[in-house]
This record gives C-alpha cells, sequence and structure tokens, in this order.
C-alpha cells in the first residue's frame, strides 16, 4: 500500500533522511522507531508531502506521492495525527475533525463522523467545544479522531503516546487496537514501545536518518 524507497530529505541544508525505506501492506501495523532525532517525524513530513525530497521515491496504491499536492492526501484516504496535534484553536471539536474532510470535498460528512462518535464516544458531549479550551490529553483524542475522520486507508500517527497521562494512554492503545484486523494501515512514529508493543505487526527502526542496519 505505502511504499518509501531510498529517501533523503534536508531541512535547512542538514541533511535529516539518508536513504530510508519502509513498506506497510494493507492493514498492517508498523511501528517507526528511533530516538529522538532519529528523523521520524521528518519521514512522516515527507509522506504527508510537507517535505520535499532530494532523492527516492514515495508511493501509495501505485502513485507517487511526490508529484501530487499535500491536499491531495485527504482525499486519498490518508489520515495524519501529527506530534504537536496541530488543531485549530478557534474552532469546535467537531470543526477540527471535519477540516480534512472538508478539504477532501466529500458531500457527506456525517457517516464519517457517526463512525469517530462511536470509536470516541468521549467527543460527543465535547463536540461544540472550541479546541482552545481542551487539556492537552482532550486535544491528543481529537487529533487522533481528525487523522481518523480522513485516515480511511492509511493512518499516520507521530508520536501518539508522547506526553500523556498514563490513563489516556491505555485509551489511546485502545483505540488503535480497536482497529486491528482491518484494512486500515497504520504507521505509528515513537521513541520507543512501551505503549505499542502488543499493537504492531512490525516494527522498522530508525537511526540518523536511516534503517538500522
Amino acid at each position: 500500500m505505502l511504499k518509501v524507497a531510498g529517501i533523503h530529505v534536508a531541512i535547512q541544508s542538514v541533511q535529516v533522511l539518508r536513504g530510508l525505506s519502509l513498506d506497510i501492506a494493507q492493514g498492517q501495523m508498523t511501528g517507526l522507531i528511533g530516538r529522538n532525532g532519529a528523523g521520524k517525524s521528518t519521514t512522516l513530513r515527507a509522506i504527508m508531502g510537507h517535505l520535499s525530497l532530494s532523492q527516492g521515491s514515495l508511493h501509495f496504491e501505485g502513485q507517487d506521492l511526490s508529484r501530487l499536492p499535500r491536499h491531495a492526501r485527504a482525499a486519498m484516504g490518508i489520515g495524519y495525527m501529527p506530534e504537536d496535534r496541530g488543531l485549530v484553536p478557534e474552532l469546535t471539536v467537531e470543526e477540527n475533525i471535519l477540516v480534512p474532510l472538508w478539504a477532501s470535498k466529500l458531500a457527506d460528512t456525517t457517516p464519517r463522523l457517526e463512525f469517530i462518535y462511536s470509536v470516541l464516544p468521549e467527543l460527543k458531549d465535547m463536540r461544540e467545544r472550541r479546541a482552545l479550551l481542551l487539556s492537552g490529553g482532550q486535544q491528543k483524542l481529537v487529533a487522533l479522531a481528525r487523522a481518523l475522520g480522513i485516515g480511511r486507508k492509511l493512518l499516520i500517527l507521530d508520536e501518539p503516546f508522547e506526553g500523556v497521562a498514563p490513563a489516556l494512554s491505555e485509551r489511546l492503545s485502545e483505540v488503535i487496537s480497536g482497529l486491528r484486523g482491518t484494512d486500515l494501515s497504520v504507521l505509528i512514529a515513537q521513541s520507543d514501545t512501551n505503549h505499542s508493543r502488543n499493537l504492531l505487526d512490525t516494527e522498522i527502526v530508525i537511526e540518523r536518518g536511516a534503517n538500522q542496519q
């Protein structure tokens, strides 16, 4: 489904990725594991089109992602949860969830919202609350919901368990675990596997921007 082949990415003339490769099959849960600064977030941002490649290729279901505008990924069914959550503070919980659905020009968003609220029922009660009024943990849940809303085929999660209370980590693990056995593919970037050891089908270790040998 997703094929990352020998990608090189530089940020402000600093080479961050040096030939990283990974493959994710349909329905597979994959962990991209590495220390802080290893290049995990850069890899995800490159997949999402926020960073350009200097070498290598990115293909999703046979399509060359590097040739597509970043907003095209929403219409392709790729959902992304950045490490910093990336919510729009002035928008409500529901509006934040709907942003990528609007970007994909989905005619009827009701089924996706119903799906989100079935998976994360706690968000339904706060759907009219503005994001700036939420706790950090609640914002993580909204960011996950937003990614799930548009991520019909591939879900990309950047450090979903970082900086949250143990109870919330368990809740996030529970939600992600509930996706197992479906056609949805999941790529999770983490510094360790303490919270996802039982979730992952395979692990890819990244070190200094390349696959660990």
